[in-house]
């Protein structure tokens, strides 16, 4: 069963990735290379600046408002893509912010005030802290029928488009303009090809589905990169950037992939500021400095350099890792074993330890990246240690055991996270997890914990099946976006102490911080009686699977809070007999008595679970 299920997930994997540069290919190919890409799309990459902004706006004030900042962004079509962009744009950033500032009505319906109260760069800082990719709107552009959005695509193309562009900018307020750009002209090549065809609905599903996923997948991505930049120092940052350039381009040396890693630290820096122009720009020059070195790097980006603006740089970022080259000759040890490594690391600390991520990441691309983190955070503490010492050799020769050993204690963590997952099931698994971090984490709400455990769930039934090696870097890689969004939901509303350490203090050992917390001892529910945590209603036997499940996972939310210390297997006994009692109520022929007589007893179980002082006290 499990080789089965191997196997159709790498099959959907491939085809996925397949699918998506297909999709990049035939509309880049409807294309040309233009010189004057940034005056073409002017007017689309200022209705994205727009739109993430100020996301309460419809899309005929986004128009309105685009078409007032028009006259000052001429100045900006004048700019080549080999030009910088600086001065232009950030003066349209300032225009734009000052605009919004001047419209008191854009200022009251946004709740803006205290933004427009300061100047300059904390303003804009104030901006972006606005923004939310989680405001409820629709996921996708949705389509009211093929029929009407292929009339209007035949009466106004650029309609089409651009409110394609709206909406995905206004729901993903942190996805970057030239992926946005990418994927409307990929839309938009969808419908013109769907509408020609006389089953139009099933062509549009068939390829709006993949630019659908790509886009939430790698809005989770860039949200990601964007709180690692302002969360962490420049140096993370660099870090993180240098492992992941390193394994897409083996090849290429140390000097190439550093210099690479500050302009792509860079260009994140100024895309997750929401400038829209300076990162279209940002992201062709980077793209074009990449594909004149692309004998040097890769050969996987050869065909992506040869699409035009912007194509190219999707194409190129989701191009596979080039093929690991022999390193034989040139062993690791020399970091480990070599009597001057004390110097080295004394006199230009950053750069000795980026060379040895490099050097590491180049030995190692099947390892996740917050694993190779975690290797050299232990170096660099090791060589802290030992290079204060007499004889610091004889304490760093053993570094090669100790990043063994990290790299073996990650892999337990998920093995054993996965066999836990393959002895449970789907659903209890998930009731495991509720358990779990609603201890960790009782300040959330029932439904953010259903949420986050939600995700963490679906990420074990994804990444489980799979073998070791890609099972180790599923769950690693999932594991840092969702913890990502859980710390995310720190900084706007902190949950408790342990949560905000376990955000702030290392991004390397993020997850094994979080699943080594236990019991938050700080936190006092407010006191919930029996009868107001079960509720065994008739319309549960309506309710879908999913609905089930959730009402089950509220249900044991608010008992853990009410009893976070109670064992595991009492939480489990009773959820069994609640599940128990709902199936064998909605099977009677009289379900609302045997509701009413069945509550009775569960509330009785409740009363024992959580201890009879609690239920005098909330009772009286």
């Amino acid at each position: 069963m499990k080789t089965v299920r191997l196997i159709s997930f790498l099959f959907f994997s491939y085809i996925k990735c397949q699918t998506l540069q297909r999709t990049l290919l035939d509309t880049a190919m409807q294309h040309t290379s233009s010189q004057n890409y940034l005056e073409e799309n002017l007017r689309s990459i200022i209705s994205t600046m727009v739109a993430q902004f100020l996301q309460k706006l419809t899309y005929e004030e986004v128009q309105t408002t685009v078409n007032e900042l028009l006259d000052f962004a001429e100045k900006c079509k004048s700019l080549n893509l080999h030009e910088s962009p600086s001065e232009c744009s950030y003066q349209l950033m300032t225009t734009f912010l000052e605009h919004i500032c001047n419209n008191q009505g854009m200022v009251d319906k946004h709740v803006f005030s205290d933004c427009c109260n300061i100047n300059n760069t904390a303003r804009h800082k104030c901006f972006l802290l606005y923004k939310k990719d989680d405001a409820g709107h629709s996921d996708i552009f949705q389509i009211p029928n093929p029929e009407q959005i292929c009339e209007t695509d035949k009466e106004n193309q650029a309609s089409v488009k651009e409110r394609y562009i709206y909406e995905t900018s206004r729901k993903h307020p942190f996805l970057y303009g030239p992926t946005i750009l990418t994927m409307s002209a990929c839309y938009e090549t969808a419908i013109q090809s769907c509408c020609q065809q006389e089953n139009n609905t099933e062509c549009l599903q068939i390829k709006l589905e993949p630019i659908r996923k790509y886009i939430r997948e790698i809005s989770l991505r860039h949200h990601h990169l964007c709180e690692i930049g302002i969360k962490f120092n420049h140096k993370v940052a660099k870090s993180v950037e240098l492992v992941l350039l390193t394994k897409k381009q083996l090849k290429a040396n140390f000097s190439e992939i550093a210099q690479l890693a500050v302009d792509t630290k860079n260009l994140h820096q100024t895309c997750c500021e929401g400038n829209a122009v300076a990162c279209v720009f940002g992201r062709s020059q980077l793209m074009n400095d990449i594909c004149s070195k692309q004998t040097i790097l890769s050969s996987k980006i050869i065909p992506c350099c040869a699409l035009p603006v912007p194509f190219r740089g999707e194409c190129i970022i989701n191009s596979e890792n080039d093929d690991k080259p022999d390193l034989s000759s040139l062993p690791l040890s020399r970091f480990t074993e070599d009597r001057f490594v004390c110097k080295q690391f004394t006199d230009k600390q950053d750069d000795f330890l980026q060379e040895f991520l490099y050097e590491y990441s180049r030995r190692h691309p099947e390892l996740a990246l917050p694993v190779i983190l975690r290797v050299v955070t232990v170096y660099q503490n090791l060589l802290g240690k030992c290079c204060k010492l007499e004889d610091p050799l004889e304490c760093y020769s053993h570094g090669r055991e100790m990043f063994q050993r990290v790299v073996l204690e990650s892999h337990e963590r998920v093995k054993n996270h996965c066999d836990l997952h393959e002895k449970l099931g789907d659903n209890n698994f998930h009731d495991r997890l509720m358990v779990l971090y609603t201890k960790k984490a009782p300040q959330l709400s029932a439904q953010e914990l259903i949420m986050f455990t939600k995700s963490m769930a679906a990420a074990a039934t994804r990444c489980c099946p799979l073998s070791d090696d890609q099972q180790f870097v599923c769950m690693e890689d999932a594991a840092k976006l969702i913890l990502g969004a859980l710390c995310r939901r720190h900084e706007a509303e902190p949950i408790n102490v342990n949560v905000g350490h376990c955000c702030d203090d290392s991004y390397a050992f993020r997850k094994p911080c979080f699943e080594d917390l236990q019991v938050n001892g700080t936190y006092i529910s407010p006191p919930l009686p029996c009868d107001q945590i079960i509720s065994l209603k008739e319309v549960l036997c309506k309710a879908q699977e999913e609905e089930f499940q959730t009402e089950k996972q509220k249900l044991l939310s608010n008992l853990v809070k009410q009893k976070p210390y109670a064992t595991e297997m009492q939480f489990q006994s009773f959820i069994v007999d609640f599940t128990r009692l709902v199936r064998k109520c909605c099977q009677a022929e009289k379900s609302e008595m045997c509701f009413q007589e069945e509550e009775l007893k569960l509330i009785e179980k409740c009363q024992s679970l959580l201890g009879s002082k609690l239920f005098q006290k909330t009772s009286t």
